[in-house]
């Protein structure tokens, strides 16, 4: 099956009280790093979730959706196969771990690391498509997580050294970012 590649960029970034997507990590936004971070685990083709012209974002079919509108706004866009999906705000996130992730466990539903949502790999075919358009139909905003999609479709966890799971923190706030980019 193709695996596509998804940057989940389409946040509010209100914890951070800027554009995540746009703080420079190395020279250049975090979502060129995400971008070229999968390219380099052999990732041809990228989507980026969210309205962003200058990536060909993809916007999300109702706003305020959080990633699963992300994640159903970019699966309309794609055929069946496998998403290879991360957030904007992990900088540190290396190509090896995202291999890693992407050949674990054939033919699961949805597979990621013991311990965290995301990144994560997603089996995108007709259940997957039917699970996300009724949670997105759903009034209950606790049934649209990343972690009830997971559960529905099927979820696989991968066991991580302490190295690996350093490469795995998010930088939602300025607090978190000093941190990560001193």
């Amino acid at each position: 099956m193709p695996c596509i590649g998804v940057v989940l960029a389409g946040g509010r970034s209100s914890r951070m009280g800027r554009d995540k997507a746009l703080l420079h990590w190395n020279g250049r936004p975090l979502i060129e790093h995400l971008i070229a971070v999968l390219q380099a685990a052999g990732i041809h083709e990228v989507k980026v979730s969210g309205e962003r012209p200058d990536y060909h974002g993809v916007a999300d079919p109702l706003p305020h959706m959080g990633p699963i509108g992300g994640i159903a706004g970019v699966a309309a866009t794609c055929g069946d196969g496998e998403l290879l999906i991360v957030p904007v705000d992990m900088p540190r996130l290396q190509p090896a771990l995202l291999q890693r992730l992407r050949d674990a466990e054939p033919g699961a539903g949805s597979v990621r690391f013991a311990g965290h949502v995301l990144p994560m790999r997603l089996r995108l075919d007709a259940h997957c498509r039917d699970t996300l358009h009724a949670m997105i139909a759903s009034s209950d905003e606790r049934g649209r997580s990343l972690r009830v999609l997971q559960e529905r479709v099927g979820v696989r966890e991968v066991a991580l050294s302490a190295d690996e799971a350093a490469q795995l923190i998010d930088c939602n706030t300025e607090e978190t970012w000093r941190e990560v980019s001193a």
